[in-house]
């Protein structure tokens, strides 16, 4: 069989059974009387095969190495060509979620595109200074990988990066909040801690639903993080993690100062003293007694005075100095 024939049975290009030729991959047994190759039946069998084996990765030299070499063994070489394979799927994979990225941002114009790429590979640097630097000097109107940014916001422990993610994100108007949602729920403290903090710099309706969740949060830090956003903008669910940051301590100050502000936020929150005075009858822990002692100086209002009063009385002299201390800096202020 000539080359011509072979080439549009086995699909060949002549090209490249003549390369085939020189290789000494696949060489025709003949020549005709004219000089040209002349294909036996056996030569097309290995024909097949060479192409059989190309088409599971192998190279040409692999190819000739495995119908030449009698003592070849083919599991080592197919066990590199599965992880060869492995690696190229892998990496197509990650061009898929680049391109998918770049497409939910929406770019107008190639510039648009050319920025979000810098971004996304400037996100997967090791530097924090670099990750950070390629966040902060986003354009404010330019369009925003909104999914990686979640992601990196999921992962990242540098607080500076993390800082500059959720002021990013807070951009988006609420979107990656789905993205975000799914960290509430992971098993890992630290991934609910950071979805926690991004959620709380977005202010939406959605977001403040999901800060709810976080208040049922077993880890502590999730709750305050919540509760701290939440009464910041008004909410009275906020109410008892805050509290419960007062009496235990963690974040005091601040809890106090959002229960000051949500007093005067929400027509609702008549009974943050009472839940407070009740909390310092159930516990004879002085330095918790002292904490909430403290924490009513923040609270505007004639009831928190008045608790304030009545705890110059107190059997702890502490107690009674510090309420004491605070009334007197209270009338003093009035007078000026």
């Amino acid at each position: 069989m000539l080359i011509g024939e072979v080439s549009r049975r086995c699909g060949v290009s002549t090209r490249m059974l003549r390369h085939y030729d020189t290789l000494g991959l696949v060489k025709p047994t003949g020549r005709t009387s004219g000089g040209y190759r002349e294909y036996s039946a056996d030569d097309i069998r290995r024909l097949f095969h060479v192409e059989s084996l190309r088409t599971l990765g192998l190279s040409l030299n692999e190819a000739k190495r495995a119908l030449d070499e009698p003592d070849f063994a083919p599991a080592d070489l197919v066990g590199d060509l599965m992880r060869h394979t492995r690696q190229r799927i892998a990496a197509e994979e990650e061009l898929l979620t680049r391109l998918e990225r770049v497409d939910a941002a929406a770019p107008t114009e190639w510039d648009d595109v050319l920025r979000i790429v810098t971004l996304l590979r400037a996100l997967e640097s090791e530097s924090a200074a670099r990750r950070q630097q390629a966040i902060l000097a986003q354009d404010g109107t330019a369009p925003l990988p909104v999914e990686a940014l979640v992601e990196a916001i999921l992962s990242e422990d540098d607080p500076n990066v993390a800082g500059a993610l959720r002021w990013s994100l807070a951009r988006a108007a609420g979107r990656g909040l789905a993205g975000l949602a799914t960290g509430l729920d992971s098993e890992e403290i630290e991934v609910r801690r950071r979805a926690t903090a991004a959620i709380a710099a977005v202010h939406t309706a959605e977001a403040a639903v999901l800060l709810r969740r976080a208040l049922d949060d077993p880890d502590a830090t999730v709750r305050a993080s919540a509760a701290l956003a939440l009464g910041s903008r008004g909410s009275i669910d906020s109410t008892p993690a805050l509290l419960e940051m007062v009496a235990e301590g963690r974040r005091d100050v601040e809890a106090a100062e959002v229960l000051g502000l949500l007093t005067e936020l929400s027509p609702e929150a008549d009974g943050i003293v009472e839940a407070m005075q009740d909390k310092l009858a159930k516990t004879d822990d002085a330095p918790t007694r002292l904490r909430i002692t403290q924490a009513l100086a923040e609270i505007p209002g004639t009831a928190a005075r008045q608790a304030l009063a009545r705890l110059t009385h107190d059997d702890d002299r502490t107690i009674a100095s510090t309420a004491a201390a605070i009334v007197h800096a209270q009338d003093r202020g009035r007078r000026r």
